[in-house]
C-alpha cells in the first residue's frame, strides 16, 4: 500500500497514469510527447522513465519490451487495495 500511495502522490505520475488510461500500450517517446502537449510537462525522457519505474514498482504500470521498444500499460488492480481499506458508503 505504501508503494501505491507514494506512486500516486506525484502529479507527473498521475498524468502518466491518465495518459495510459486514455491510450494503453505507449512507448516512453509517445508518453513524453503526450505529457508535453496535453499537460505542459516538459521533463526529460530520463525523468519520465524514472517515474515509470516507480509506477511499475507499485504495480500500477505493466511494461513489456518488444525489440528496441518498451511498451507500458495501466494496471488498476493495485488501486483496489485502497477501496478495500477505506470503502465508500453508498448514498
Amino acid at each position: 500500500m505504501d508503494d501505491i500511495c507514494h506512486a500516486i502522490a506525484d502529479a507527473t505520475r498521475r498524468a502518466i497514469l491518465d495518459e495510459l488510461v486514455q491510450r494503453d500500450g505507449q512507448t516512453l517517446f509517445e508518453l513524453c510527447g503526450r505529457l508535453t502537449m496535453k499537460h505542459g510537462i516538459s521533463s526529460s525522457r530520463q525523468a519520465i522513465s524514472q517515474h515509470l519505474d516507480v509506477l511499475e514498482s507499485a504495480g500500477l504500470v505493466i511494461a513489456r519490451r518488444e525489440g528496441r521498444y518498451k511498451f507500458h500499460w495501466f494496471n488498476g488492480e493495485p488501486l483496489k487495495a485502497i477501496t478495500q481499506r477505506w470503502p465508500t458508503k453508498g448514498r
